[in-house]
């Protein structure tokens, strides 16, 4: 997904980075270096994700090229989630490696292209692209996860000998009759009679 920002970018947001000093000769090069804050929606629903606002790391690289600048970076994104087979909260922090090029805005090229604006760019719809689509789609808190037990909901995983005793469905209506709280009186009754009998 692409987007074009009609309104003027504010060099003071943390993901706008200024090419100023990078200047237009083709070859030239910049790095830059940033802790920034994540932005909304750096997830997958409610599953996994970076929480709006806590740190990540940047490293990224402009180039000056004939059409633009071309922009490769590497981020280093917090996140948390929670696990699918067991549902306990988990924390990963995931590396995320992008490229985009900028396009100068006197650049004959697709109508979908990033732009320079007064020789800045946003980095935030890249970054947040290229995390969302890394993110694991069934996250775990280990590859192993044994999950929960279909029966009882226990975590498996902090009793790996968690069973139940699995009775013959056949056997499900006499189990009940003699489990029932009137089971022993019936017991008791038919003992009764039967020493009557005797008599």
């Amino acid at each position: 997904m692409r987007w074009n920002t009609l309104d003027r970018l504010d060099h003071r947001k943390p993901l706008v980075v200024d090419t100023r000093e990078l200047g237009r000769r083709p070859g030239s090069m910049l790095k830059v270096s940033r802790t920034v804050p994540a932005p909304v929606d750096m997830g997958v629903a409610d599953v996994i994700g970076a929480p709006e606002g806590v740190p990540i790391r940047l490293g990224v690289r402009l180039e000056a090229v004939m059409e633009g600048v071309l922009v490769t970076g590497v981020a280093q994104v917090p996140l948390t989630g929670e696990c699918v087979r067991c549902l306990e909260p988990l924390e990963r922090e995931l590396t995320v490696r992008f490229q985009e090029l900028y396009v100068y805005p006197d650049t004959d090229a697709d109508e979908d292209a990033l732009r320079l604006q007064d020789d800045l760019f946003d980095l935030e719809p890249v970054l947040r692209d290229a995390t969302v689509l890394a993110l694991p789609l069934s996250p775990l808190c280990r590859e192993d996860c044994p999950g929960l037990c279909s029966e009882c909901g226990a975590l498996l995983a902090e009793d790996p000998d968690h069973s139940h005793e699995l009775a013959d469905p056949r056997w499900a209506k006499l189990t009940s009759i003699f489990d029932g709280p009137s089971a022993e009186a019936d017991v008791d009754g038919a003992s009764g009679a039967d020493e009557n009998q005797e008599k």
